[in-house]
């Protein structure tokens, strides 16, 4: 193993040991606790390729049902730039909308080299407002943890004060205001730090079409599985996640199918970093239920991750469907913004 790769490993296994809210790395993250700014602002995001997902064979390319198609380290000179926790794409992958957990909003569009993620233009950024034009901030309010979007009307999770936010995005894109809306009240029962990381809008022709499906990163039900809510649709209600092998909820998607892709991780001083996907049935989400389904991929640090905390997939031009993440670096200078891809293989 590489010296690069040993260093590596040993930062990463610290800052995953000592997450931020934690108070432990507080000098690493003071310089982020004003990152909300005033915008809407331009910025230049610097991105350097990422040849090979595995550093030690550049001929593995495939993991588990993914192939891996290109990835970037992201870096920015703007103060606010990082801790980002949701990503969402347009139908062809290439313009995306990002929010980071100190509620900043960033949009831009994906640059690509015939396949391959080669950069980020036109990146914008501002910062998440209120009903009332207000900094959410300035209430306290911070971890933008989740977005989902139901056509031009985006929703986004607050998972410290366990609460959903409503925004008119087409009228009014990153300047739009947020309005509350009605939540279950296991939602608000969710505990600190560990709520409300997932949301999912079901969109016409699928199951469930016209439920928002909001999931905890470890809220645990009574048997210690994770809770998760079907807010609105034809059946509203609470469901579980089937946990496992320490793994927490941190972003989810749907595929065109409708079959549901959990993106999750663990942190742990005995097993280190880990990250994996669940595709679970469609069919199978319902009041009640607890959901689970096969890992079509797992890896840890000795491959190209960081805390990936964002999951969304679309449809290439070619018919690949493409997973794309992104790691929330929480601030840290011993941390990265890593944006990867993936093609999703259907045997």
């Amino acid at each position: 193993m590489s010296m690069e790769l040993s260093r590596r490993r040993l930062l990463l296994n610290a800052a995953a040991a000592f997450p931020a809210g934690s108070g432990l790395l507080a000098p690493l993250h003071a310089m982020a606790q004003d990152a909300s700014h005033d915008g809407p602002v331009s910025l230049d995001v610097n991105a350097r390729r990422i040849e090979h997902f595995d550093p030690r064979d550049a001929s593995h390319v495939r993991y588990g049902a993914l192939e891996f198609r290109g990835g970037l380290v992201l870096t920015s000179s703007f103060r606010g730039f990082g801790g980002l926790s949701a990503l969402r794409l347009d139908k062809k992958g290439e313009h995306f909308i990002s929010l980071s957990d100190k509620a900043n909003w960033f949009t831009g569009r994906l640059v690509y080299r015939g396949n391959t993620l080669s950069g980020l233009a036109d990146v914008k950024s501002a910062p998440v407002l209120g009903s009332d034009g207000k900094k959410i901030t300035q209430r306290g309010w911070y971890d933008t943890e989740s977005l989902a979007f139901d056509g031009a009307t985006a929703y986004v999770g607050l998972e410290r004060v366990n609460q959903i936010l409503r925004f008119d995005f087409g009228k009014d894109g990153i300047r739009a205001r947020g309005m509350p809306i009605s939540v279950p009240a296991g939602v608000e029962k969710l505990p600190f730090n560990k709520g409300l990381e997932s949301l999912v809008f079901v969109p016409k022709g699928q199951p469930l079409a016209g439920t928002l499906i909001a999931i905890s990163e470890r809220g645990l039900d009574p048997a210690g599985n994770i809770l998760g809510f079907l807010i609105g649709g034809p059946a509203p209600g609470q469901f579980s996640v089937s946990r496992t092998k320490n793994f927490d909820i941190s972003d989810a998607t749907l595929l065109p199918s409708g079959d549901l892709l959990l993106l999750e991780r663990k942190f742990s001083m005995m097993e280190g970093v880990g990250i994996r996907i669940r595709r679970v049935s469609a069919g199978s989400i319902a009041p009640d239920a607890v959901i689970d389904g096969p890992t079509i991929f797992e890896v840890d640090l000795g491959y190209e991750i960081d805390n990936m905390e964002g999951i969304d997939t679309h449809v290439a031009e070619n018919g690949d469907t493409v997973v794309t993440m992104i790691s929330d670096d929480n601030f840290s200078v011993i941390q990265r913004t890593l944006l990867l891809q993936f093609t999703l293989v259907e045997e």
